[in-house]
C-alpha cells in the first residue's frame, strides 16, 4: 500500500513535471474505474484542461485539472501512477491515462482496489473518507499534547490505532512497524499501557521515520514512480533477519491477516496482556 513516503515522492515528482501542462489526449482503458461525480464523461471532459499543483492528504492524492475539476486518487493496496513517454508499452493492468506533449500519466492497479473520483471542487466532500481523516502524520502542527489527546478515545493496540486514518492520516502497515521499532514500543501494547516515555518516543519517531524514508525514495523511485521500494526498511518484512539495532532476530507475525514485524528484544511486551 502506498503510504506517505511513497505518495510524497510521487507528488513532488509530478509537480515538477506536470504543472501547467495541457491534456491533449485521454482514455479510460477499463471503464468504470473512474467514478465521475461531475456528471461528465471523464476521458472527453479532461481534454484541454491543465494540471494544477498536486496535493496530498493522508493516503490520497488530488490532481487539479484546471479549470474546475479535481481527480482524487486513493490508491489503496495496489494502485500506482506511471509517468512515461507516450510510446512506452501500456501495462495490461492500466485503467486510464492522461497525455500531453511528450508525456503520459497512467494509472495502474494490479487488483483494481484503488478508488478514483473525478469531481468539481465543491464536490470534494462527497469523496468517501476524504473528510473523515485525522491530521496528516507529517503535519508540523501535530504536537505531542494533541497526539495524546487524540489517543484518549481509543482502547486497542497501538499499531492498530496508528494505522486508523481517522486518528492520524497517512500511516499504513509497513511504516507503522518502522515507527514503533524506532520508538522501541511493542506493536501489541495497548493504549492504556503506554507510558509518557512511550508516547513521546512515538511522537518523535513519526516524522523522523517518514522523512528519512522520503529521502531514500527520492533516490530510489524516481523516475519509476510506479515501482514500490521497501527493501531499505529496517524491520518490516524482515522476519528472521538480525535487528539492525541489537542483532536479535526480527519476529514476524500475521495477526488479523496482516504482517507485523518487530524486535522482541528492542520492543518488549506480551502478546496477551500489556
Amino acid at each position: 500500500m502506498p503510504e506517505i513516503p511513497d505518495l510524497e515522492v510521487i507528488r513532488r515528482f509530478l509537480n515538477e513535471r506536470l504543472l501547467g501542462k495541457e491534456i491533449t489526449r485521454a482514455a479510460e482503458l477499463r471503464p468504470a474505474m473512474v467514478r465521475s461525480l461531475a456528471g461528465e464523461d471523464f476521458a472527453a471532459d479532461v481534454i484541454g484542461r491543465r494540471f494544477g499543483t498536486l496535493t496530498r492528504r493522508g493516503k490520497m492524492l488530488t490532481l487539479p485539472l484546471e479549470p474546475g475539476r479535481l481527480l482524487v486518487v486513493h490508491p489503496m493496496l495496489t494502485g500506482a501512477f506511471q509517468y512515461c513517454d507516450p510510446t512506452a508499452k501500456v501495462a495490461k493492468r492500466a485503467f486510464f491515462y492522461l497525455g500531453g506533449e511528450g508525456f503520459d500519466l497512467r494509472y495502474i492497479d494490479e487488483k483494481q482496489m484503488g478508488l478514483v473520483y473525478y469531481v468539481r471542487p465543491e464536490q470534494l466532500s462527497l469523496v468517501p473518507r476524504y473528510d473523515d481523516q485525522g491530521p496528516d502524520a507529517l503535519d508540523a502542527g501535530l504536537t505531542y499534547e494533541q497526539l495524546v489527546a487524540r489517543l484518549k478515545p481509543y482502547q486497542g493496540e497501538i499499531k492498530g490505532i496508528l494505522t486508523r486514518g481517522e486518528f492520524i492520516a497517512g500511516i499504513g502497515n509497513a511504516y507503522v512497524d518502522e515507527i514503533l521499532w524506532e520508538a522501541r514500543v511493542s506493536p501489541f501494547k495497548r493504549r492504556k499501557a503506554l507510558t509518557e516515555d512511550d508516547l513521546r518516543s512515538i511522537h518523535a519517531a513519526i516524522p523522523k521515520v517518514l522523512n528519512e524514508a522520503i529521502d531514500v525514495l527520492r533516490e530510489r523511485m524516481v523516475p519509476d514512480i510506479h515501482v514500490k521500494v521497501r527493501d531499505f526498511l529496517k524491520v518490516h518484512r524482515k522476519g528472521g533477519e538480525p535487528c539492525p539495532r541489537c542483532g536479535h532476530p526480527i519476529s514476524e507475525l500475521t495477526p488479523n491477516q496482516r504482517i507485523t514485524s518487530y524486535c522482541r528484544h528492542c520492543q518488549p511486551g506480551s502478546l496477551l496482556k500489556n
